[in-house]
């Protein structure tokens, strides 16, 4: 059986990597002059790519990083640092910014790939996250568990793009920037322990 604390940990750092809120908002703004029906499916196709970009690195991540001589450990401190960029992004509101100039500058009439689901969706902080815990439980179990565990945050995700114009509703923008710092603090000390754990590995941290 897997044990209860990496569930909870996994389902954490994803969720707060990827970031249902705030990406509820940035959905929202760019779907905005679109009906209903078309918002509904772009956040579906949006959703489904991200996910199989995500299974991708999660199954064959480590793999890579082999490939290219870049040990797990080595990527626990990288993977930890760039968590911790994202967190202060987060806690600074730099990040939902970035995002949204992003949306604005690269215009498409289907957002759904870009930049929905890539960079935004399934970006580096996300992609670094998913390695990260399934190098942390190598085998198919451990690899189910983590690609079972994304899987809820996506559908997670899924359900607030779908109903994003009432989430946007209830919370608004004060709240949804409230949430965001909440899990901006939240990821900075994930962040942390990923470092920990790589410098551990190393002998540096006790």
């Amino acid at each position: 059986m897997m044990d209860t604390a990496f569930l909870i940990s996994a389902f954490t750092t994803l969720f707060v990597v990827i970031d249902p809120p705030a990406q509820t908002s940035i959905f929202l703004a760019i779907t905005h002059e679109m009906d209903l029906q078309t918002k509904r499916r772009i956040a579906i196709r949006a959703c489904i790519t991200a996910t199989l970009i995500l299974i991708l690195f999660a199954a064959f991540g480590e793999a890579l990083l082999g490939f290219v001589g870049i040990s797990m450990s080595a990527f626990r401190v990288a993977g930890g640092a760039l968590l911790f960029l994202t967190a202060m992004d987060m806690l600074f509101e730099r990040r939902t910014k970035r995002r949204e100039n992003s949306a604005e500058e690269e215009e498409h009439p289907d957002p759904s790939i870009f930049p929905l689901a890539i960079p935004l969706i399934a970006g580096p902080g996300a992609i670094a996250s998913i390695i990260l815990l399934a190098g942390q439980n190598p085998g198919i179990e451990g690899l189910a568990t983590v690609i079972a565990v994304m899987l809820a945050v996506m559908a997670i995700l899924l359900v607030f793009n779908l109903n994003s114009h009432l989430l946007g509703r209830l919370l608004g923008k004060t709240g949804l920037n409230v949430v965001t710092r909440l899990l901006g603090m939240l990821l900075a000390a994930l962040a942390v322990q990923f470092i920990l754990d790589g410098l551990r590995d190393f002998g540096f941290a006790g």
